[in-house]
């Protein structure tokens, strides 16, 4: 994937967003490696922070740095956050891994069957497939907790429905074009989506209402009713099972 290329432009740049808030670009192009670079300085600007920083923002390519300018200058912090970059160094850790439990189709995965005629697999290997990748949260955006996965298999990029659905309930596990997505919130939405999981990728009753963040990995693990049921019953309880392991 890539964004609109500019020869004139390198990288890394930085943008103004308004008069509190600015972007630092790592590149016109999505990778992995721009990601890694991308959270990396996020995770810095956290445990090293820049005085006047009040939020940082991981997308694909970008940061967005809000900022109070009564404590730091914009082009003060530019020269700061570019100076911190140059001493960033991707030491190949690929921290957590979610694994996500999920019963596929049902009321929640009406696109199940179709896609799999669509892509001339059983329903069966449709889920193998699905379940045999490694998934990279790039970013959360779109809505709460809504997390961007990367790392679909080539054979299960789908373009969006022509026309979206009104409302798609939250846990839901979706495709839409090159990517994969575990619905946030409850939602229209123009993503195909072919399961559901139990758990809550979002939920303002816990202490830390996001699950997922930039930089994590995720793992689907194909489930049946019986477990579903338990699982369910656990959330349901306050008892969630989050199960995560070394990517």
């Amino acid at each position: 994937m890539t964004v609109p290329h500019h020869a004139h432009l390198t990288y890394p740049r930085i943008a103004a967003s308004g008069d509190r808030a600015i972007v630092i670009e790592l590149s016109d192009r999505i990778s992995e490696e721009t990601n890694m670079r991308v959270v990396a300085l996020a995770d810095d600007l956290e445990s090293n922070p820049i005085a006047g920083i009040v939020e940082t923002v991981p997308t694909y390519r970008s940061l967005l740095v809000s900022y109070d300018p009564l404590v730091v200058r914009g082009r003060d912090l530019s020269a700061l956050l570019l100076e911190r970059l140059s001493g960033i160094a991707i030491d190949g850790r690929r921290g957590r891994r979610l694994v996500v439990p999920v019963i596929y189709g049902g009321d929640v995965g009406l696109d199940l069957t179709e896609m799999a005629e669509m892509k001339e697999m059983s329903v069966a290997e449709l889920i193998a497939a699905h379940g045999s990748a490694d998934y990279r949260v790039y970013m959360i955006g779109f809505a709460p907790g809504f997390a961007y996965l990367g790392g679909l298999p080539e054979k299960l990029h789908t373009p969006r429905l022509a026309v979206p659905r009104q409302r798609i309930e939250a846990s839901a596990i979706g495709i839409g074009g090159k990517q994969a997505s575990i619905n946030s919130v409850p939602g229209p939405s123009g993503w195909r989506f072919i399961g559901r999981t139990p758990i809550k990728v979002f939920d303002p009753a816990r202490s830390d209402a996001f699950l997922l963040k930039a930089g994590d990995h995720v793992r689907f693990r194909a489930i049946e009713k019986d477990e579903a049921a338990a699982l369910d019953a656990a959330v349901a309880s306050g008892a969630p099972h989050i199960e995560w392991e070394d990517a």
